[in-house]
């Protein structure tokens, strides 16, 4: 297994957890009476937080819902499909070398 091959897993797996955490933030979003800073949500929080901040102050919340987790699973599965799907760039570098 190549440098290339590790690399390429590797962010297919953190692609596929940050989609994971902001599903899970969706979900959390359902529920507004949790608490975000205490155990076990704060590990979702803490990790999605920072992409959803900058995010909220464009697209505000429409209709009281905050739509931005959904905007961020749609960011990462279109960065995992271009870099890692079927004809994705990095899989065609590697099966190409």
């Amino acid at each position: 297994m190549t440098i290339f091959n590790i690399g390429s897993l590797t962010l297919g797996i953190f692609l596929a957890l940050m989609t994971l955490l902001f599903i899970l933030r969706i979900i959390l979003t359902w529920y507004p009476q949790i608490d975000l800073n205490k155990l076990p949500f704060n590990l979702v929080a803490w990790p999605t937080e920072p992409f959803l901040i900058p995010t909220r102050k464009i697209v505000p919340p429409l209709g009281g819902v905050d739509i931005t987790p959904i905007i961020w699973v749609g960011i990462f599965a279109l960065i995992r499909e271009i870099l890692l799907g079927q004809q994705g760039l990095i899989t065609m570098a590697i099966n190409a070398g």
